[in-house]
Parts: C-alpha cells; structure tokens; sequence
C-alpha cells in the first residue's frame, strides 16, 4: 500500500481489514501486529466478535448492507457505519446511536457504476443525504464509500475512480469532516490509492481466501 501511493504521488491510505466469516482468534492474531480497524458484513457475526474483543481497543467498521431492522444494533455496536444510502437509515441510526459511545462515524455508499445488483445511492443523491446526515448530532458525516463495477478493462474501472474523487472533493468542500474516501480491495487497491483513495478493505491479502459464513 505504501509503495502504490509512493508511486501515484498520494498520502498513504488507510488499511481496514476485512475480517467477515474470520474468526475471533484470527482478528486478534492481526491485531496483536498492529492492525486497529476491522470491517465486517453482517451484524450478527460481527456482535460476537467485538464482545471477545472488546480488551483490545479496535474500531470496528460495518462495510455490508445494512436493513432497518438492524440498525438499531449496528449503531450500538459499530464505531463506523460505511454503507448509509438511504435517508431512513440515517434516521435510524441516530436515534439508537449511545450519547456515551459519541457521534458515529458514517460513509454514504455510492452506486457509482448504477449496477442493479448492488446497494447504494445515486450520484446526485449524495448532497442531500449528506445533508441529512450533518444535521443529526449522533452521527458525524466522514465522507463516501463505493464499490466499483469489477470490468475486465482497467481504464473503466480506473475510470470510476476517478468519478468517485471528484464526488468526494466536492463533498469535502462543503462537509469538512468527509475526510475519508473508501474504495480498493485486494484486487485493485493500488490502482484505487491512485485514484484518491483514502481508505481500503484488503481481506483476501490479509487473511486468504475466505471460508464459509458462520451460521
């Protein structure tokens, strides 16, 4: 990760590990080596393994799809939320989010290649959520999250990239807290930290090839 963003002319990114269907035991090995940010899909498997634990300092980023009907416990949870895309969802978790536990940290995912299979809110949807989210005390608007369309050709994704940065340039510049932008897998991230990207979810390069989700 450094050397890609040594090579594009960029700060370093942000490593958030990818811990979904790993087990407790194999977050903490990577914690005790330094690791601090942890993203996981599902509610329920994550609850689990932030009570084993919760000795041990991390933050904890909710990086799947998150229903209504949990974000009651996300917000509990969760230290970051990185897939808001929908003005109930900012609702709901303001209103379950613990004053003890402080504002939480919350992304807007972007559907920024309009893939029909994928979660998300429209580009020009952005602004108003955003909106949404900065008027609610609980909560603190952090900046986008996207997950690009995975096109054999490297321009095209390079290319959503790049729409994804001046998105969030544009947000930055009305919401000074959008300090963060969270694009990049395993995959791709050298060419994501190339294209602005602040933050990336590595979990194959971290942990290997994933196993079944815990049931």
């Amino acid at each position: 990760m450094d050397n890609a963003a040594r090579a594009a002319g960029r700060p370093p990114a942000r490593l958030l590990a990818v811990s979904k269907t790993q087990p407790a035991d194999a977050v903490a090995a990577l914690a005790a080596q330094g690791q601090v940010a942890f993203g996981e899909n599902y509610v329920q498997e994550a609850a689990g393994k932030i009570a084993a634990l919760s000795s041990r300092g991390l933050e904890w980023h909710l990086i799947g799809h998150l229903q209504s009907n949990k974000a009651e416990q996300a917000a509990q949870l969760f230290d970051w939320v990185q897939t808001v895309d929908r003005p109930k969802l900012v609702g709901a978790l303001a209103r379950h989010r613990p004053a003890a536990r402080g504002p939480l940290n919350v992304l807007i995912q972007v559907n920024i290649d309009d893939e029909a299979s994928k979660h998300g809110c429209a580009p020009e949807a952005v602004e108003a959520l955003a909106a949404a989210i900065a008027a609610e005390p609980a909560l603190r608007l952090r900046g986008l999250m996207a997950i690009p369309a995975p096109f054999p050709e490297r321009a095209r994704r390079q290319a959503a990239f790049a729409r994804m940065r001046a998105l969030h340039e544009a947000l930055a510049a009305a919401h000074p807290t959008a300090d963060t932008l969270s694009m990049g897998m395993s995959s791709d991230f050298p060419d994501a930290i190339a294209g602005g990207a602040t933050m990336v979810r590595v979990g194959t390069a971290l942990f290997g090839a994933r196993g079944a989700r815990p049931t």
